[in-house]
């Protein structure tokens, strides 16, 4: 059974080919044509789609259990859900914005920088406490929730 930190970590990694992939992509700039940016645009569409899951699903179980059982709980959580709340906001604007709007590319890194800063703050200054004061057991079961939650949420929502 995968533990909190494999479900989360393959979230992370998913995201993470996904900003590879827009980083290396063709932008206006670069001369993409209107398909290639229709398929960016629909990129950061699943981008925003697959973050805003992973996020809701942290609020409801993992940021809680961090709360609950890490030493430094309360001030880690905080600082994750601010940074949560960054990320939000400048997806929130990417939304609204055409891949072929100057503007679009500088968001679009604005929200790399600030998701690799969060998953990075997550991986190194989260995980390493909370794997140390859950066992095995709870490690899965807390796994298993985020599993759960994911099906649920994909399953309504498609995708």
């Amino acid at each position: 059974m995968p533990s909190v930190f494999d479900i989360l970590g393959e979230d992370h990694a998913e995201v993470e080919r996904m900003l590879a992939e827009l980083e290396s992509g063709p932008t206006a700039a670069g001369g993409a044509d209107r398909w290639m940016l229709a398929r960016r645009e629909k990129m950061v569409e699943r981008l925003i789609i697959r973050q805003s899951r992973h996020e809701a699903i942290e609020e409801l179980h993992f940021w809680p259990a961090v709360r609950e059982r890490h030493p430094s709980g309360d001030a880690l959580a905080d600082t994750a859900t601010g940074q949560e709340q960054e990320v939000r906001e400048v997806l929130g604007l990417l939304g609204w914005l055409d891949a072929d709007m100057p503007e679009f590319e500088n968001v679009l890194a604005r929200y790399i920088q600030a998701g690799r800063d969060h998953f990075r703050f997550e991986e190194t200054r989260v995980w390493p406490g909370l794997s140390q004061v859950l066992n095995a057991r709870d490690a899965a079961d807390l796994g298993q929730r985020l599993e759960q939650a994911k099906e649920t949420m994909e399953g309504t929502h498609g995708q």
